[in-house]
């Protein structure tokens, strides 16, 4: 028997049933019943805008897969470009698949000449490398016009293929641009992971060499961050893709989301926070002044993870991985001595606070040697992925222009008043 729920108007006794598919109910079967009204979710917290088959979360019991896959067995076995591969495309490649897909984004690094020389040193010499980054992307399509024709799938494999190569290039461009540092070109003998540290680190020797276990972590952190579902920035991808914008605008309205300290900033407030209580004497301290309300415990809990947050017991064992190269962050004994002291307090777990992804990333991006301003960068690199998958997905399905409703809470019709007549 098919699951549904009945509703009722109240004002004229009409009753309707909704059939429930794929956990949800169609707005468009209530409005059959109740034309006019709409429904008020603001931040769209109790709304389905998309049929996806990317991303799954079980936010109760800790579950994230891409695809069907556990994300604890694609970061223990798989590689970021194999799980762009499988996002974008929906099945894990296969050896001679892979190694054309690696292919094509090693040799597609490069950005333009004038793009480096003209657009990237008209900025002001502090400016934010995000705010560089999101601009760069949107700039790309003056280079490649023919991105706007999305209805090709071969046209849009080809901008997919380019995004993801040039992403951590302009990456590191905009950080070396904001600390007066010359342009790196990439280097096409490395992998993924190792030639964005090339690219972010290199000074003068010939060819540098990332340590192995840094850059495995690197590429670790870039697949746990490579979907989340509807998230901030994903939507914005949507939305401005569902316009039939080219991919690269649509990208850097998705960079311009994850800009906003609300969503990609998460990691650097951890930092800030765990900066501020300096020690690990204060720790209790500083747990007692949150219950109180006195700020916030950063880190903790998540708008989808009632439960702990899978990505963060990954992250953990990353950054033990991390500190036996790097040294130990000395933040890290506060992150876990706070930790531990949130965990076995009834007030926080009670709220369902756990650890979650950004508690420790930016330790490990910290230990290896980012300037927390580049964060939500290192996160646009790894997030491309799943944008550009969710776009080519709402492609595919060919989906409606976002128009949401409003509730119209304004004045009701008046009279133009002429300026002489106006009183103060």
């Amino acid at each position: 028997m098919a699951e549904s729920i009945t509703i009722t108007d109240n004002r004229t006794g009409q009753s309707l049933e909704v059939p429930i598919k794929d956990g949800g109910v169609a707005a468009s079967e209530w409005s059959k019943l109740l034309p006019g009204i709409w429904f008020f979710d603001p931040g769209f917290l109790s709304t389905a805008d998309a049929a996806s088959s990317i991303t799954y979360i079980d936010g109760a019991n800790g579950i994230l897969r891409y695809r069907g896959y556990p994300i604890q067995e694609l970061a223990e076995q798989s590689t970021f470009l194999e799980v762009a591969y499988l996002l974008i495309w929906g099945e894990l490649p296969t050896q001679d698949q892979l190694e054309e897909w690696r292919h094509d984004i090693t040799y597609h690094t490069f950005i333009h000449e004038n793009m480096r020389k003209r657009f990237l040193e008209g900025f002001h010499y502090d400016a934010h490398p995000m705010g560089i980054l999101v601009s760069a992307v949107a700039a790309l399509s003056t280079f490649y016009p023919e991105a706007k024709h999305i209805e090709d799938p071969a046209n849009r494999r080809k901008q997919i293929i380019r995004l993801i190569a040039k992403m951590p290039t302009l990456a590191a461009a905009a950080h070396r641009f904001s600390v007066g540092m010359p342009f790196v070109y990439p280097d096409n003998s490395l992998e993924f992971a190792p030639n964005f540290l090339s690219m972010m680190w290199k000074v003068a020797e010939p060819r540098f060499e990332a340590h192995p276990a840094l850059s495995r972590a690197l590429d670790i952190l870039f697949i746990l961050h490579a979907d989340h579902e509807q998230n901030c920035s994903s939507t914005a991808m949507r939305v401005v893709g569902s316009a039939h914008a080219d991919p690269y605008s649509a990208c850097a309205a998705a960079c311009a989301a994850l800009y906003g300290p609300r969503h990609g900033g998460a990691n650097e407030a951890v930092i800030r926070m765990l900066t501020e209580i300096g020690s690990i004497d204060n720790v209790d301290a500083f747990v007692r002044s949150v219950k109180e309300g006195h700020g916030r415990l950063q880190g903790f809990g998540h708008r989808v993870y009632k439960n702990y947050d899978p990505r963060a017991k990954i992250i953990k064992r990353t950054a033990e991985e991390v500190f036996e190269v790097t040294g130990k962050n000395p933040l890290l004994d506060i992150a876990l001595k706070l930790e531990e002291v949130a965990l076995k307090d009834e007030y926080f777990t009670s709220r369902k606070l756990y650890p979650n992804v950004d508690f420790y990333s930016g330790l490990i991006y910290q230990a290896m040697g980012f300037p927390v301003d580049i964060f939500p960068v290192l996160f646009a690199i790894a997030r491309t992925a799943g944008w550009l998958a969710q776009w080519e997905e709402m492609v595919e399905q060919d989906s409606k222009i976002f128009r949401p409703r409003q509730l119209y809470v304004g004045e009701g019709e008046r009279q133009y008043v002429p300026l002489k007549e106006r009183s103060a």
